[in-house]
């Protein structure tokens, strides 16, 4: 079993009409000093630093407002599963982050790119990309289209398609890194950009399948994932999580590696480096709770970095 440790909670600086701390945390990216954390029930990009626990704060995505009702807000919300972080490019000069979502109704697909400073600050404004071309054609591939993570290895960019529910489906969906540069900087991703789509088991934990819920790259091309077991009948209701666990794909998409961690959360967010020959983690969670702050944690994966 993987152990965890608490780092801090996701609390933001003050503002006036901010919450006063990020609850439903879906995606998480680590850049110079800094955290990017994007939730799936806001339209704001959250902002720590890597270090302390000095509150962060937001910058807005998309305009208007979300009605403050539980089923309303989930009925309008942009639904940001997957936050990764694209490298160099001829429109991006120092990378950008890419806030993908998850596609798992119509209203549910805008993407926001936002270009980075080399220092990891961000270095301009957010602009929306449409996910429509591409997510009705991963739809016919899937069905049950609810893509929850995303990252970049090699010249793929590695989408991340959860099952929980009746009929889902986990899968992998490799997209051309090359095609998808063209696409977010012209503001629009399609079809052409898919590679392959290939469809995985993950097994279970206490009974309930265990469905991905985010990825983050390794340097030598595997990739590191997040999956929860959701006790759910379809892919946007909210259900009782009976366990988590991290998992490592080899470069061509396999499955090697699979356990347990030790915290009873509905893990959302991982982020990924190696350091002193040992697979560092950070991890962020959603407790279904708008009341509850999102953990940030920490953990060692017993794997060979």
């Amino acid at each position: 079993m993987i152990v965890t440790t608490l780092r801090r909670t996701l609390t933001l600086a003050a503002a006036p009409g901010q919450p006063a701390h990020v609850s439903a945390a879906s995606g998480l990216v680590r850049v110079g000093d800094w955290l990017y954390v994007v939730a799936d029930d806001a339209l704001h990009l959250a902002i720590f630093p890597a270090t302390g626990d000095a509150p962060g704060h937001t910058v807005r995505l998309f305009p208007g407002e979300l009605p403050e009702g539980h089923a309303a807000r989930k009925a309008a919300k942009p639904d940001l599963e997957a936050l990764c972080r694209l490298g160099p490019s001829t429109a991006f000069a120092h990378g950008a982050l890419l806030a993908l979502p998850s596609g798992s109704t119509p209203a549910r697909r805008r993407a926001s790119v936002l270009p980075l400073s080399a220092d990891g600050t961000l270095a301009g404004p957010p602009r929306t990309v449409d996910c429509t071309a591409l997510y009705v054609q991963l739809e016919r591939e899937l069905v049950a289209l609810n893509v929850e993570g995303a990252a970049v290895t090699g010249k793929r960019l590695r989408l991340l398609n959860r099952g929980n529910g009746v009929g889902g489906v986990d899968a992998l969906v490799d997209l051309d890194l090359d095609r998808v540069l063209v696409g977010v900087d012209g503001g629009m991703l399609g079809p052409e950009a898919v590679r392959t789509v290939r469809r995985w088991e993950l097994g279970e934990a206490n009974g309930v399948r265990l469905s991905f819920t985010d990825a983050s790259a390794l340097p030598d091309g595997r990739m590191v994932f997040t999956a929860t077991a959701e006790d759910s009948q379809d892919r946007v209701a909210d259900g009782p999580v009976k366990g988590s666990a991290v998992g490592v794909l080899a470069p061509d998409g396999t499955p090697v590696y699979l356990d347990a961690v030790d915290a009873a959360l509905k893990l959302e967010g991982v982020d990924v480096r190696v350091e002193g020959g040992r697979i560092h983690l950070l991890l962020v969670a959603d407790a279904d709770d708008p009341s509850v702050p999102a953990p940030l944690l920490d953990a060692v994966l017993p794997v060979p970095a």
